[in-house]
């Protein structure tokens, strides 16, 4: 099997596997306390999710706090319902539908255009008074990156606030400076179920999930000291060798585009993270190639979308047709993927993109 589906997700680090094993039971019997308790497994636990915050926020600005949460999902949610005042909440039109949706069902919204390489410019009009922007820096589905230097200033013009779904930077690049930053830890080679949102000094939230008023008050429930401490040893690991994995995703990319050289990109080409590409061939019948191709691990777009017969709503708003959405595929290659990875997958793709051109 070739994996080349990491925007969806990413395989579990080694180093993450081996921090989070002490606190599911541990060598010494005592790994699984309750964080929240005063008895000695307890400090324990507590101690290392602390530990795991200082090294998740190592990847962040300056100046700000960690809340963990389940994931970017419930962080997206947190910052969105979480901030207080009147006002629309304007929103790119490629963003996650973790924003999307929340930002329609929260209250007023505004969706903001995007080019046809998929960007999002900051000199469009807002509409009505805004209290938060939501501009994601690396977009899950294209690679697209956004100016969101730019978003900030133009936040600040705005009195709003700035929210950042980082989830596909994080732990690649330098994040963003904002707000509040989202981000899941199953995207830099971390375990599912735990996320954070990082909130800048001074930037106030509400809380919107009662109950044991853990996490500043704001996120409620029980920590996982397994998924937090596996989180942090992802972040330390990304923070160490992100020149190391930036040059060999792009190496990746330089290889998957020369075998790909006649299909047509979607998406901007030099504003990007290179371990993305989505492309596509006129008349594709991506379901078959999917079908044909097993032994290789793409996907026909969104992750989180698949499945659905809808058109992706990232490749409609940069202006593709319905025909041209649905013969799109996305590659998505990581620290993990090797350059014979790329020729092999290349090679059993256009093999089956061209029998159906041979046989229909």
């Amino acid at each position: 099997m070739i994996y080349l589906d990491n925007q969806a997700t990413t395989p579990l680090a080694p180093e993450a596997r081996d921090a989070m094993i002490r606190y599911l039971d541990g060598p010494d019997g005592i790994g699984f306390g309750n964080p929240h308790s005063s008895h000695k497994m307890g400090r324990q636990a507590a101690a290392a999710i602390e530990a795991a915050r200082d090294t998740v926020a190592a990847l962040f600005p300056a100046g700000g706090r960690v809340i963990f949460t389940s994931g970017a999902t419930e962080a997206l949610n947190l910052a969105i319902r979480g901030t207080s005042g009147k006002g629309n909440v304007a929103f790119s039109a490629i963003e996650h539908s973790a924003v999307g949706d929340t930002a329609r069902d929260a209250g007023l919204s505004k969706m903001l255009d995007v080019d046809s390489d998929g960007i999002c410019d900051p000199a469009q009009d807002l509409g009505k008074a805004t209290r938060l922007i939501a501009v994601m820096q690396v977009n899950n589905e294209i690679g697209t990156t956004q100016p969101t230097l730019d978003w900030q200033r133009r936040a600040k013009q705005e009195n709003a606030l700035f929210l950042v779904d980082a989830v596909q930077a994080y732990g690649k690049i330098a994040v963003a400076g904002a707000d509040m930053l989202a981000v899941s830890a199953h995207k830099l080679n971390g375990p599912k179920g735990v996320g954070a949102l990082w909130v800048r000094d001074g930037v106030e939230l509400e809380q919107v999930q009662t109950g044991g008023g853990q996490e500043h008050g704001l996120r409620s429930g029980t920590l996982s000291p397994a998924l937090i401490a596996g989180f942090g040893a992802a972040a330390a690991l990304s923070k160490e060798r992100m020149e190391q994995d930036a040059a060999h995703v792009e190496a990746l990319w330089t290889r998957a585009r020369d075998h790909f050289g006649s299909w047509t990109l979607n998406g901007s080409e030099a504003s990007r993270w290179y371990g993305n590409m989505n492309i596509r061939k006129d008349g594709l019948d991506v379901a078959r190639l999917m079908s044909d191709c097993r032994s290789v691990m793409f996907s026909a777009g969104s992750a989180c979308a698949s499945g659905s017969g809808r058109p992706s709503h990232v490749l409609k708003a940069i202006g593709l047709t319905d025909a041209e959405a649905k013969s799109s595929i996305r590659l998505g290659w990581g620290r993990y993927t090797t350059l014979d990875e790329i020729d092999l997958a290349a090679k059993t793709i256009l093999a089956a993109a061209k029998d159906q051109e041979l046989w229909g």
